[in-house]
């Protein structure tokens, strides 16, 4: 089965494959901002999933050096393809090339004498940003964070760290893994707890995470030169790549396919739930149903904590394999709570749980969370027969709207639906957009995409589009489920459709509502 991936930082969409249909092709605006390829200097670590050119699962985690001046000077990465032979490699790149728009869209190809990884990009900061591979071996979409080489040591990894870790077990059945890990910055993972979602063993609730050793790679200087290092955390083993002493990214290399990031803790972390402050969330998760559709699957919602257990004013969207349901306030069962895990094994982690109901469903909505801060978590879907991970974020106070002037990067992602649900692909999308300055016909901005899968290999770059936005007139203050919409300049035009919940002035989680793929995303304000 199909299933859509989403990371701690980062949530994808798509576009249909009618988006590849003939026809003139008008030009989108011209882009608008500051960037250029002074931005992308140093070094960056780097994280990517997707589907191969045969439509099994891979992840890419790695580290390349960008001088500046649109050279890539040096890489290194590591890739778990489950359908090769052999599965996971390691591959050194010796230079390559990228150039910066100045919207922040671009390029970045990463070479050696005898491969090349292609990617599109789309900028955030001179610090982060968005990517895509754009050269047909595989669809996949990811980011890539700044690195700081002075981390790039035992014992700067030191400390609590909440991980969101999701792929394929060894049996190509989707799982997820989220938790807590100790690290005491001497070369030892001393303890921590993990939840466990997997398609073929079920929920594991709570499980201790036992001692195991963590290294930095030796081999040709690759820890301290790309922050290279290896580790086992229940079990598994993973490759993972320092981006400072805050932020780790990982691959598993053992069992199956992991893909995801360790983030330390910070701020005061509650230890029982009347120490959670009351206040407003976010959430967006991908993955799969493994009954009844057994397809791909994602949920966006909100709500509010009351500080003593309770929830209120809930939002919540789901699009199962294409059937979609919106629950909200007026048809939410009494008794919607939440509760941070106080047992003496678990309290401190951050391990809260989350239950709400739906008067028109048989199923309730079950979720457990790893605060990263008071307002930051990883968020696991535990619903009967669903398997998601994702993001949750505080929301602002509202009312909250979508800015009208700005500018924005999206990564979007999503697995293509047939008329008959029988034939999947994913497509995956980078690109930037900037509301108050239309262009020709109304294209506020441009996007590149690949696909594998519809009628072969299509690669579209420089696609213009034009996003519109509303709030929701039945929540006037702007916290729920808010209207987004993206029209493709493509002959013919293709229109999606989004519930949008705004998290902040930076941030907007999206959920594709259209009946004929299952899509989720991320925006992010560019400065």
């Amino acid at each position: 089965m199909k299933r859509l991936l989403l990371f701690a930082a980062v949530a994808f969409a798509s576009l249909t494959a009618a988006c590849g249909g003939g026809g003139s092709t008008p030009s989108p605006p011209p882009p608008v901002g500051k960037f250029t390829n002074a931005d992308l200097k140093g070094q960056y670590a780097f994280s990517m999933s997707g589907e191969d050119a045969g439509g099994a699962f891979i992840a890419r985690v790695g580290s390349f050096f960008a001088d500046g001046n649109g050279n890539i000077t040096k890489a290194l990465e590591d890739v778990n393809d489950v359908s090769a032979i052999p599965s996971v490699n390691t591959v050194s790149f010796t230079g390559g090339s990228y150039a910066i728009q100045p919207n922040g869209r671009g390029t970045l190809t990463l070479t050696n004498a005898l491969s090349s990884l292609q990617l599109s990009i789309s900028l955030i900061s001179a610090a982060k940003g968005f990517m895509i591979q754009t050269d047909f071996n595989a669809t996949s979409s990811g980011n890539f964070n700044l690195q700081t080489p002075a981390s790039f040591t035992q014992t700067a990894v030191n400390g609590n760290y909440v991980f969101d870790f999701s792929g394929v077990d060894g049996n190509n059945a989707p799982i997820s893994i989220i938790g807590q890990v100790k690290a005491d910055g001497a070369g030892m993972v001393t303890g921590g707890v993990a939840d466990v979602n997997d398609g073929t063993t079920g929920v594991a609730s709570a499980q201790p995470v036992p001692a195991a050793p963590y290294q930095l790679d030796p081999t040709n200087g690759n820890g301290a030169t790309f922050g290279r290092g290896t580790s086992t955390i229940s079990g598994i083993s993973y490759v993972f790549y320092i981006v400072d002493n805050t932020r780790i990214k990982f691959i598993g290399v053992s069992i199956g396919d992991l893909l995801g990031d360790a983030v330390l803790q910070t701020g005061t972390i509650p230890t029982q739930t009347s120490n959670f402050n009351p206040g407003s969330f976010a959430f967006l998760v991908g993955g799969s149903a493994v009954l009844g559709t057994m397809g791909p699957l994602t949920r966006a919602g909100r709500f509010t904590t009351d500080g003593s257990g309770n929830l209120s004013n809930i939002f919540l969207d789901t699009n199962n394999f294409g059937s979609r349901h919106s629950t909200a306030p007026n048809n939410v069962s009494p008794g919607a709570s939440y509760a941070i895990d106080a047992t003496s094994a678990v309290a401190g982690s951050g391990r809260g749980t989350l239950t709400i109901k739906d008067s028109g469903l048989t199923d309730a909505f079950n979720y457990v969370f790893y605060l990263v801060s008071p307002t930051q978590a990883v968020i696991q879907d535990v619903s009967n027969g669903v398997i998601a991970d994702g993001s949750m974020l505080a929301q602002a106070a509202g009312p909250l709207t979508f800015p009208s002037t700005g500018n924005f990067a999206f990564n979007w992602s999503g697995i293509i639906l047939n008329s008959s649900n029988t034939i999947q692909f994913e497509e995956d999308f980078v690109g930037q957009y900037s509301p108050g300055s239309p262009g020709a016909n109304g294209f506020n901005g441009a996007v590149d995409f690949e696909e594998l899968g519809s009628s072969g290999k299509n690669l579209f770059t420089n696609v213009p589009i034009t996003v519109s936005t509303s709030i929701n007139s039945n929540v006037p203050d702007g916290t729920g489920p808010n209207g987004y919409q993206v029209v493709t300049g493509n002959s013919p035009s293709t229109t999606f459709t989004y519930r949008a919940y705004i998290v902040d002035k930076n941030t907007v989680f999206l959920m594709g509502f259209d009946g004929n793929q299952v899509i989720a995303g991320i925006v992010s304000a560019q400065p």
